[in-house]
């Protein structure tokens, strides 16, 4: 019987995994070489991040605050004054804007026990104000047009222009009603066209008028009086009472200018304490060069505390 040779096997097995393993190893290769031209690549072609912009902070809107404010009333045939707190920004026109809101509120049940009133008619409304070159410009409904006789309009006229020209860049006032420019308020004809001012309004400002303190406001001491006046060689006098009716300060006021020309004037008053709360008063008063009596006097109202 014929033997054949046994055949080897592993020999060729052996070469199967080192062929394979040869494989594993190039491919390897392969991955790596790839992946450093990748990001050999990427390093030489990537475009640089922008920087990112430094934001600038916007200015803050001015947060609105409480400030004191005059609204021109009446007190009889002249013009009197009430003081309000509004939340406005500070600006002049949103402040001008917000007096003239007031002004046509009219004044509070109190305010018209201590003699305030309005010759402006019910319903008014306030539908702007602007301001250019010192000139106000304040857009009315009609109802201000309506009704009531020359000294009616006279002095809803002064209110409006007196009310303005509180602030130091308002020196004019010119008149709209619902948008439309008028050369005169009502059928008497109050001439506004060209804008007037506080002076051309004379005649209807009391002889003292007393902007500070405002009635019902609270005091103490030292109190601060101020307001304008027209009254013979610029001098009138200041007292203070208590709620008994008792004097506890007196003073003289010159005011800048007087004996047909309007002054302002500011004088700080000192007294002591009261013995109990209650309602005291400034009274503003000028001394007849005649007799020396009393004259033109002006009492405001105010508040005070033990």
């Amino acid at each position: 019987m014929t033997q054949h040779p046994a055949t080897t096997d592993p020999p060729r097995t052996m070469s199967r995994r080192g062929g394979a393993k040869a494989l594993r190893l190039l491919a390897s290769l392969l991955v790596l070489a790839l992946l450093a031209s990748a990001v050999s690549g990427c390093s030489r072609t990537a475009t640089p991040r922008p920087s990112t912009p430094t934001l600038r902070p916007t200015p803050p809107t001015p947060a609105p605050t409480e400030t004191r404010v005059l609204a021109y009333f009446t007190r009889g045939e002249k013009v009197g004054v009430a003081a309000r707190f509004v939340r406005v920004e500070p600006t002049t026109t949103a402040l001008a804007r917000a007096a003239m809101q007031a002004l046509v509120a009219g004044p509070s049940d109190e305010e018209r026990q201590f003699g305030l009133g309005t010759a402006i008619p019910q319903g008014t409304r306030v539908n702007g104000v602007t301001i250019r070159d010192k000139v106000a410009t304040v857009d009315l409904s009609p109802e201000f047009a309506s009704g009531g006789g020359s000294l009616s309009m006279l002095l809803r006229v002064a209110q409006v222009v007196c009310t303005l020209t509180q602030f130091d860049d308002i020196e004019r006032v010119a008149f709209a009603l619902d948008g439309e420019g008028v050369p005169a308020i009502g059928g008497e004809g109050v001439i506004v066209d060209p804008p007037v001012s506080r002076a051309d309004f004379e005649e209807q400002l009391p002889a003292i008028l007393v902007e500070s303190p405002a009635p019902g406001e609270a005091v103490s001491s030292p109190l601060t009086v101020s307001g304008s006046s027209n009254v013979f060689e610029a001098t009138h006098q200041l007292a203070i009472t208590d709620p008994d009716g008792l004097i506890i300060a007196e003073k003289t006021v010159t005011a800048t200018s007087g004996t047909g020309t309007r002054g302002s004037w500011s004088e700080t008053v000192t007294f002591g304490p009261v013995k109990r709360d209650g309602l005291g008063a400034v009274i503003a008063f000028e001394l007849s060069a005649k007799d020396g009596s009393r004259q033109n006097v002006v009492e405001i109202p105010v508040r005070m505390t033990r």
